[in-house]
């Protein structure tokens, strides 16, 4: 894939706003992106919702099960174990060559959570991580769940976070793979903003904390035909 990787990294970084998307057909084209990529393939933020759907990271998965009472279940590709996404929630997904920047998984981790935990403090709530238990966490709840996959050195997969949403189908699953494990959203926590809104504000914090001076919208929004 990468045959020069000693490039230096670039300094803004190109966003695609895709609306409402089909999980599987998302999940699809950040493989077949990471799979293209060159050297020179600039850095991509992809900015969503999905429709309602369960997805299945590579922890504790028998692949036994298709629905959770009626709602779709994706066995997929990134870490952790089980979420939900659906409206209402804004999904990031961060396609970067963390190689060519010289950053590991955890480096990205940090970055992304600082981020969530940066635009949660501007609307005065408290973020924090918990060790071991990636994501972002205020006194009411996690609000940001995260995984990865990194494949030769380059990232998909990203964050989601709860802004105004349906949290019922969260009580249906151990979320992320912890029994009990409250979850809360913006809207519960007095923010009444639509994804879009805080998808403008978080993607200015992503960009600082991934290191880029900046961002470009994609001149071809979106990379696929969305459902």
């Amino acid at each position: 894939m990468h045959s020069a990787r000693n490039r230096a990294p670039l300094k803004t970084m190109t966003l695609r706003s895709l609306g409402r998307a089909d999980y599987v057909e998302t999940f699809r084209a950040m493989q077949a992106f990471t799979a293209g990529r060159t050297a020179e393939t600039t850095d991509e933020i992809w900015l969503l919702e999905h429709f309602p759907v369960f997805t299945m990271g590579l922890k504790g998965r028998d692949g036994s099960r298709t629905h959770i009472d009626g709602i779709p279940l994706v066995y997929t590709d990134r870490g952790g174990d089980i979420t939900y996404h659906g409206p209402g929630q804004l999904v990031t997904y961060i396609l970067m060559d963390l190689q060519r920047r010289g950053w590991g998984p955890k480096h990205l981790v940090t970055a992304m959570e600082q981020a969530v935990i940066e635009l949660l403090t501007d609307h005065e709530i408290h973020g924090a991580r918990r060790v071991g238990a990636p994501g972002v966490y205020t006194a009411e709840g996690k609000i940001a769940a995260l995984g990865l996959r990194v494949k030769q050195g380059c990232s998909y997969h990203g964050l989601a976070l709860n802004v105004s949403m349906d949290l019922a189908p969260f009580f249906r699953i151990d979320p992320c793979g912890y029994p009990g494990q409250p979850v809360t959203q913006l809207a519960d926590l007095g923010i009444h903003a639509d994804p879009a809104t805080i998808g403008r504000e978080l993607t200015g914090k992503l960009t600082i904390q991934l290191g880029y001076t900046g961002y470009q919208p994609a001149p071809d929004n979106p990379p696929f035909k969305l459902s």
